[in-house]
């Protein structure tokens, strides 16, 4: 340690003691120059020049073509009507996997972590297994579902069993939706359950035992006192699974690989798909729309607090 601290005292004695605290943020700068703002910065690049080369200087300056070839739709909301329509068709299957998966996901994990807060046998079992699912890779959960949801997989196993008939659950597109909807919410929402019980541990226990002592109802003591005092870690639920639904990918893709068709296509699959799968390697657009997304989700980020600061006040 002494290594350290002699050029720490010299760096101290040259730039000051208030200014040393930028010592130690330093390496974060850093790192968040070389692998989060200038990868942006290179991804606008993209964004705006057009062509199939790598490099941002072999590739010729196009504006805000790119933009516009996305966004040339007769309507916004018949994906057929656009230029580019597998965008489109991502953009409304990424809508209807947020909605149905971030709002069960956050009923379900206040209703878990309700739950497992109260005083039941097995308690601290429980909530072992349901964090259990965070800890494994996306791609090992996608991996098991497929293994047990395909065509001659354990669930069709179990069906045929008991006289049932076999169900494709990956050809039918209402089903691969169903499923790639549940599979995300079994994969993470032991994560969003362990940020609502921490935030339902936090609460004073007086506050429930002086509702117990006035009779209140179980229902109003929720309402009127659980509720509002979790609302700060319901809105890191909500803005953290909003997020990772629209940045969903990797679970989705080996899942279903976005079919039966473009049933199951994510706004990332699309991304990717265009950038490095196609035959035709499209680095501006895949850039474009990824500029898009980001946008979008910097401006749901940005509504998200303002609600929530309303909501303090």
């Amino acid at each position: 340690m002494g290594l350290v601290d002699r050029p720490m005292k010299a760096i101290q004695r040259a730039i000051g003691a208030k200014r040393m605290p930028y010592v130690f943020l330093l390496p974060n700068f850093v790192f968040f120059g070389l692998f989060v703002f200038l990868p942006i910065a290179i991804n606008v690049v993209f964004s705006v020049t057009g062509g199939t080369a790598l490099f941002p200087s072999q590739r010729p300056f196009a504006g805000l073509d790119q933009y516009a070839y996305l966004f040339d739709c007769g309507s916004f909301l018949d994906p057929n009507s656009c230029r580019e329509d597998h965008f489109w068709r991502g953009v409304a299957n990424t809508a209807k996997f947020v909605v149905f998966q971030v709002t069960a996901m956050v009923l379900l994990s206040l209703l878990t972590a309700v739950i497992l807060n109260m005083k039941i046998r097995g308690r601290g079992f429980f909530r072992a297994v349901y964090f259990f699912p965070v800890l494994l890779s996306p791609v090992v959960v996608a991996l098991i579902w497929k293994w047990i949801l395909q065509r001659d997989g354990l669930l069709n196993a179990a069906i045929t069993t008991f006289g049932g008939q076999k169900i494709l659950f990956f050809v039918d597109p209402g089903w691969a939706m169903f499923w790639a909807v549940f599979v995300s919410i079994w994969a993470h929402m032991g994560l969003y359950t362990l940020i609502l019980l921490a935030g339902l541990q936090a609460i004073p226990s007086d506050l429930y035992e002086a509702a117990q002592m006035d009779a209140t109802p179980r229902w109003r003591v929720f309402r009127r006192i659980t509720l509002p005092l979790l609302w700060p870690n319901m809105i890191v639920v909500i803005v953290l699974s909003l997020i990772k639904g629209v940045q969903t990918f990797d679970e989705v893709f080996v899942l279903t690989g976005g079919g039966p068709g473009t049933a199951t296509l994510m706004v990332v699959q699309y991304i990717y798909e265009t950038a490095f799968s196609n035959q035709v390697q499209n680095f501006g657009l895949a850039a474009a729309a990824s500029v898009v997304l980001g946008i979008v989700l910097f401006v749901l980020t940005l509504l998200q607090l303002a609600v929530t600061r309303q909501k303090e006040r």
